[in-house]
């Protein structure tokens, strides 16, 4: 099967139904995506497939073939994705498990409305968990990473 991941094509040799999540940690090293839960509840292992946000753990990788997926990784190679910098800024992160998923949902809501309203911001990121309470953090990080790109 080949998958597109981070604007690189790759070629895998796993079962169809094999989460998404496992191919991108265990198969192609990109260990940036988190297992939180495995059903889909906690966020932490969110992705982008064709620019929208999914639960890697319960998506097959078959659902992935012909479709741009996007890890943490693929946000900029070198951190200066504005969501990043606001991230690091703010220091948002306190043990850090769920943040990539954080940032993965918050790119994908930051595309679709460039400067969300505090409502905005909670419905994009109902269905990510922070074990640690950071979410007043998050949500500034957000509007700041609108500040910084523009929005």
């Amino acid at each position: 099967m080949q998958l597109t991941v981070n604007g690189q094509t790759h070629t895998v040799d796993v079962p169809a139904d094999m989460p998404l999540l496992w191919v991108l940690r265990d198969v192609l090293h990109l260990t940036g995506t988190k297992f939180g839960c495995g059903m889909a509840q906690c966020g932490a292992c969110t992705v982008h497939l064709d620019g929208a946000p999914i639960r890697s753990c319960v998506t097959p990788v078959s659902a992935a073939g012909g479709h741009a997926v996007t890890t943490i990784e693929g946000l900029s190679a070198d951190g200066t994705h504005p969501l990043q910098r606001a991230w690091t800024e703010l220091d948002v992160v306190q043990c850090g498990y769920c943040q990539s998923g954080q940032i993965m949902s918050a790119a994908a809501l930051l595309k679709q409305h460039p400067n969300p309203s505090d409502a905005d911001i909670d419905a994009a990121m109902r269905g990510n968990i922070c074990r640690c309470g950071t979410y007043q953090r998050i949500r500034a990080a957000i509007h700041r990473a609108a500040d910084l790109a523009g929005g």
